[in-house]
């Protein structure tokens, strides 16, 4: 039986809006400073916070718009996607711990550690997402009546890179942690790239739902 994606994608947006709204709790207003030391300089001393605060923030952006992405062309769902997804949305809310990892330990000894496990989760993610979208594409059976083959195309191709590059990350950190964690970087812009292909408006695609 055919269901609405409605519910499912206002629930996956608030688990998305409340992840990102609680990460500035992690961002704390310097109080008792000691003597002969300014406020500048107590702001300074949280820099491992806030890159963490900025680096979470536009993962989880980037997660979000991907998942949009999904659900442009995905118009129905089953249990089997329900829970996928329901994964998808646990590591939305666990993206903040290896970030915050990242950010303390990067300049210490244990910085392959903390960029392993960073480029671990992302690994999984990339994992999940991939999941989520061979399955309501296998057989076409969530597709609704208007996707479009060149949209779900430009998907296809884009997601099939991230596990693979992902676990290239994940195997550097363990010889070069800045170099994977750039990896990363540059996996994101990739990944937060506009989609190039126009969604046709005239006429139906011949995929059916």
């Amino acid at each position: 039986m055919e269901k609405e994606t409605a519910r499912l994608e206002a629930f996956s947006d608030g688990v998305f809006a409340i992840a990102i709204t609680l990460l500035i709790l992690d961002i704390k207003v310097p109080r008792e400073l000691p003597e002969g030391v300014g406020l500048w300089q107590g702001l300074l001393k949280q820099w491992p916070s806030l890159i963490a605060f900025l680096t979470s923030f536009f993962t989880i952006l980037i997660m979000w718009i991907n998942h949009h992405r999904v659900f442009s062309q995905i118009k129905r769902v089953d249990d089997v996607f329900l829970l996928i997804n329901g994964c998808l949305l646990l590591l939305v809310t666990f993206i903040p711990f290896p970030t915050s990892l990242v950010a303390e330990y990067i300049t210490t000894g244990e910085q392959r550690t903390a960029v392993a496990i960073y480029c671990g989760t992302n690994l999984v993610m990339a994992l999940l997402f991939n999941v989520l979208w061979r399955y309501g594409l296998n057989g076409q059976r969530l597709l609704g009546h208007q996707s479009d083959p060149g949209v779900i195309k430009f998907i296809s191709k884009g997601y099939a890179v991230g596990p693979g590059a992902y676990l290239g990350a994940f195997l550097l950190a363990f010889v070069n942690a800045y170099a994977a964690f750039g990896v990363c970087i540059v996996l994101a812009v990739f990944f937060a790239w506009p989609n190039e292909v126009k969604p046709r408006k005239t006429h139906k695609s011949t995929v059916d739902a």
